[in-house]
């Protein structure tokens, strides 16, 4: 790389995208600045892939060309303030929730910020993450950002950084939905005779399997559905079911509900 890569924090996303360009050879552990406090975590970078993180930052972060911030939200504030000095000159590219990309461009001095909501998919290569950026940054830099996590799966650009916070609610939260989901189906699993690992074996292949064929289908996921379910049969009992419950009201509604979420963090910590 030209100049070193910045990660402010080195917990597990920082390390999914750090591995990831690892083992594509995008960068060397020599290229890597990591600014992580806790001791136990830089143990594990040190074991996992080899990088040296410091305790705290220094004026090393000044040749760095970017910055990825991967601390919790709420530490943001406390952990960009020591280190404005040396930062006014790189692009900054945040995966945290909520922080406004105006905070993180009055707390750097730099412009060029590009924010991203990935998704612990990202952690095996199979994330996608939802992106956004000020009008500073360059077209190269906007591609730069996607080469960079590229390893962690799909990205997918929005205009309005507003858009984010929905992104959050159905992308980066996501997964729990999907976890959630499948534990009520282990658990009718088990209310039919099946073993817990059975149902789970069972759940998990399945919403693998519908996941890929949404994926490689040109049909929407309504006509998929409807080809399941026949008139009288026991998809259509299932589904009636669901639907005389309210389910896909009840979903609509906690996905609007991680929304507005999203945007009072943003109002919290930013």
């Amino acid at each position: 790389m030209a100049s070193p890569l910045a990660f402010i924090g080195g917990g597990n996303m920082a390390g999914a995208i750090l591995g990831g360009l690892l083992r594509a050879g995008q960068v060397r552990p020599a290229d890597v600045i990591v600014v992580e406090p806790h001791e136990a975590q830089r143990h594990k970078l040190r074991a996992d892939l080899g990088i040296e993180a410091l305790a705290a930052g220094d004026a090393s972060l000044a040749g760095a060309g970017t910055v990825v911030w991967a601390v919790k939200p709420q530490l943001f504030t406390a952990a960009a303030e020591p280190l404005q000095a040396w930062l006014a000159g790189a692009l900054h590219l945040s995966v945290m929730a909520g922080i406004p990309s105006a905070s993180i461009a009055r707390l750097t001095g730099s412009e060029r910020v590009v924010r991203s909501m990935p998704n612990t998919p990202a952690l095996i290569g199979q994330g996608i993450a939802g992106l956004y950026a000020r009008p500073a940054v360059s077209a190269d830099e906007r591609a730069a950002v996607e080469r960079l996590l590229k390893p962690t799966g799909q990205t997918l650009w929005v205009e309005r950084e507003d858009d984010l916070d929905a992104v959050t609610a159905l992308s980066g939260s996501g997964p729990a939905y999907f976890f959630f989901f499948v534990e009520a189906m282990m658990a009718a699993a088990v209310d039919m005779g099946l073993t817990a690992e059975q149902g789970k074996r069972l759940a998990l292949a399945t919403c693998a399997g519908a996941a890929a064929l949404g994926l490689a289908s040109d049909e929407s996921p309504t006509t998929l559905r409807e080809r399941v379910t026949s008139k009288g049969g026991t998809t259509h009992a299932a589904v009636t079911s669901m639907q005389g419950d309210g389910v896909d009201a009840a979903i609509r509604r906690a996905v609007r509900a991680a929304q507005q979420r999203a945007a009072e963090l943003g109002r919290e910590f930013g």
